[in-house]
């Protein structure tokens, strides 16, 4: 990786090639990830209609706290959703109030704190990898987690995920300054650190229930279990933090037992046991079962583009486990890892608590490749690895030029250009391989893989109208009543979340007849109807059928089922 040669081809490969090396001081790499994220994060967040179905279901359930006034008890229409805590909604309400209003049903005010959330994790991956290593490990680390498809998807989601994210990786940051200071032989950090850790757990908590606080758990047990002492832990503060994450924490639980009825067994604590974790750890819940192995394969995909880097920087991490830095993280890899492929309900974020963990391993050995004292990297591992994620990388881009035009949609010229550049840093990154010039190919990796999944989402996804049905009809509805007080829409065939969101609180689900009883009740009323249920909604109108007019007839994919549609709209103004 050294002399003139290789100092020749150097010189060809210019772009990125200073990404990773250049920041090693003060503020610059806070303003660069910041820069980064930026670009990966908020493309896409307004265009991209709300998707089905937890993030239609997040979103209406902190629309209708903001509707009703009620910050406790959280509901998707008349229906409680005794599945995760109120934290997550409170964050989008307040998101809302300030950016937007509960009226406009923009789903990108929903999505502020996601993005937050992701942003915020990659300083904080950023701020633990140079604590661990050191500064250019941990602005690496940062950049391979801003990158990854996985933390992309989730920045562009009103879910919890992102902001768990953050919430985990304050704790474990916490975590890792008590533990190195220990293995330093210094004393305990300042009680800054230990309430950083106790905040930590309690947001973590509120977003989303133990997970958070289960990953601490695991990570201290496994580095007891492997350093046979545990002393260090003592310095977190337990008498105080414990009794100080409980407070934080239990009140809304409290409230929320008492509003739903968990004094007798039938509230929000015990529902969320019975029907939504004890079904998750016996089977595979709402069809997504798969077998262990499951996270391993999608990493391919959802670690991309810094999964090239991540069997045989795991496999060199272990090997070196007795470094104290390596085996905090293989000790919040490794259990909790585990731990979700033997559990049989399986969805591709139930593992992005570890990515962090993971990413650090990865810019670890990256910057061992780049100082080139990483012998373990010989020319067919380089091969091997570079050859898989350049597949997935043609695969992307493929992907964002052909769906569109397959399913009746078109590709943009923005499509193109983005596509173009991708392929090129694709290109530059395999001659930069095959050259060993591992600094070039690092770093255009990082930023084709990223320019890649977020043109994916950002012109691919949200670009594909066929997908976006529901969003459509609620348009179609919105056009016809530009005047006066909004229409009672009832919805016929087509009950996905995200037309509830969109077309209101208020919106009827039923069949066609119940749907022309809908629209014929009142004076203003819309009706959307899929054609399976056309029959029955104009054999209902009867001889009122001069009243209703149909609007517009949309043809799409029900993406939820898999499934073509076409939706009916009909007014009566």
């Amino acid at each position: 990786m050294t002399g003139a040669k290789t100092d020749k081809k150097a010189k060809t490969f210019r772009p990125g090639r200073r990404f990773l090396t250049a920041p090693a001081e003060g503020w610059k790499p806070y303003v660069l990830l910041t820069i980064f994220c930026l670009v990966l994060f908020l493309p896409g967040i307004g265009s991209l209609p709300p998707l089905d179905r937890d993030e239609a279901r997040f979103a209406q359930a902190t629309a209708q706290m903001l509707e009703t006034g009620d910050f406790i008890d959280i509901r998707f229409q008349n229906q409680p959703r005794h599945k995760k805590p109120a934290g997550i909604h409170w964050l989008q309400a307040a998101s809302v109030h300030w950016l937007s209003s509960v009226e406009a049903r923009e789903i990108w005010a929903y999505r502020v704190p996601s993005v937050i959330g992701a942003w915020a994790a990659v300083l904080l991956t950023f701020a633990l990898g140079s604590i661990l290593f050191d500064r250019r490990a941990g602005f690496a680390a940062g950049a391979m987690l801003a990158a990854s498809t996985l933390l992309i998807l989730e920045a562009h989601q009103a879910k919890t995920d992102a902001v768990l994210l953050a919430c985990v990786l304050a704790q474990q940051l916490a975590l890792a300054r008590h533990y190195m200071a220990a293995q330093a032989g210094d004393g305990p950090p300042g009680i800054g650190w230990s309430l950083l850790f106790w905040l930590a757990v309690a947001a973590g908590i509120l977003i989303k229930g133990p997970l958070g606080a289960l990953i601490a758990v695991l990570t201290i047990a496994t580095l007891g279990i492997a350093d046979r002492s545990g002393k260090w832990i003592k310095g977190l503060g337990w008498l105080w933090g414990l009794p100080l994450a409980t407070a934080l924490a239990l009140p809304w639980f409290i409230l929320i037992g008492d509003k739903t009825g968990d004094t007798d067994g039938g509230g929000f604590v015990m529902t969320a046991i019975t029907t939504d974790l004890i079904p998750k750890l016996l089977g595979g819940q709402e069809s997504h079962g798969a077998p262990p192995g499951y996270y391993v394969l999608t990493m391919l995909l959802f670690f991309w583009p810094a999964v090239f880097l991540a069997w045989p920087s795991l496999w060199r991490a272990w090997k070196e486990r007795t470094d104290p830095a390596l085996r905090f993280c293989l000790a919040w890899l490794v259990p909790a890892w585990i731990l979700f492929e033997l559990i049989p309900t399986k969805l591709p974020h139930y593992v992005l608590p570890m990515y962090p963990a993971l990413a650090l391993v990865c810019a670890r050995s990256a910057i061992a490749v780049l100082d080139g004292t990483a012998p373990w990297y010989d020319k067919r591992l380089l091969w091997v690895t570079g050859g898989l994620w350049a597949l997935i990388g043609l695969v992307l881009g493929g992907a964002a030029a052909y769906l569109p035009i397959h399913f009746g949609g078109e590709t943009s010229w923005h499509t193109w250009f983005f596509i173009s550049f991708a392929l090129y840093l694709l290109a530059t990154t395999a001659a930069a391989m095959k050259h060993h010039v591992m600094n070039e190919a690092l770093e255009n990796s990082l930023i084709s893989g990223g320019i890649l999944t977020a043109m994916v989402i950002w012109l691919m996804v949200a670009g594909f109208q066929p997908m976006w049905v529901a969003r459509d009809a609620a348009r179609a509805v919105a056009g016809s009543f530009t005047d006066g007080p909004a229409p009672t829409v009832a919805a016929a065939g087509f009950s996905e979340p995200s037309l509830i969101f969109l077309s209101g609180t208020d919106t009827v689900l039923t069949s066609g007849g119940g749907a022309a009883t809908a629209i014929l009740t009142g004076e203003r009323g819309a009706a959307i109807v899929e054609s399976r249920e056309l029959p029955g909604f104009k054999q209902a109108l009867g001889d009122r059928t001069a009243e209703v007019r149909e609007t517009a007839a949309i043809s799409g994919i029900n993406y939820s089922k898999g499934k073509r549609v076409t939706l009916h709209v009909f007014v009566r103004p």
